[in-house]
């Protein structure tokens, strides 16, 4: 493999911004959201997304920890993406989610190098999303395992039961919940982007 020139190292730098701009707002995410859960300044993040700032490798680790995901996500422009990816069961990884009372294990590929992302996702009794509806680019596809589960989408209210499955745009306001005293477990694959 032929090392990285200085215009190649200058193009890698100069796409931080756009990268890290994407990856928050697939989130939902305000400036100052990514910067609290980053422990760094909203304006560092502010100057590193206008590309007025490069970062330093600690300050990079910490904002990519915080989105769940890895710096090479951020520098990895020209290494070639393999034709397939296998996730083992017994090699899944835990991503990262700002809610509690669920937890996903990877079964994908990551975000950065596929537009497509799923997860088994167990969530626990009576836990929600929260109070506040979300909204972001893309797209869920949630397939109800085990338990129950009920999706709210654009002010509607979906129950889902073992071997039902839900599809929606994620530019609509959404939440969902565990109503019952059981655990639930789901497949629950995300789309980025709003194409």
């Amino acid at each position: 493999m032929t090392p990285p020139t200085l215009p190649d190292i200058e193009r890698t730098v100069s796409a931080l911004g756009a990268k890290l701009a994407q990856a928050r707002a697939e989130r939902g995410w305000s400036l100052a959201e990514l910067a609290r859960r980053a422990g760094v300044s909203t304006a560092s993040v502010h100057k590193i997304e206008k590309s007025g700032m490069t970062p330093t490798i600690a300050t990079l680790m910490k904002i990519a920890a915080a989105l769940g995901t890895n710096v090479s996500y951020f520098i990895d422009e020209g290494v070639a993406v393999p034709a397939a990816i296998v996730v083992r069961g017994d090699e899944r990884a835990r991503l990262y989610t700002s809610k509690t009372g669920i937890s996903l294990d990877n079964v994908s590929g990551r975000y950065g190098r596929y537009r497509l992302a799923g997860a088994e996702a167990r969530v626990e009794p009576l836990a929600s999303s929260g109070p506040e509806p979300m909204r972001h680019p893309g797209e869920e596809l949630v397939y109800l395992l085990e338990g129950t589960m009920c999706f709210t989408v654009d002010g509607e209210s979906i129950d889902l039961a073992p071997g039902d499955s839900i599809h929606f745009r994620t530019d609509r306001p959404h939440s969902w919940a565990n109503p019952s005293e059981r655990p639930a477990r789901a497949l629950w694959f995300m789309v980025r982007g709003g194409d």
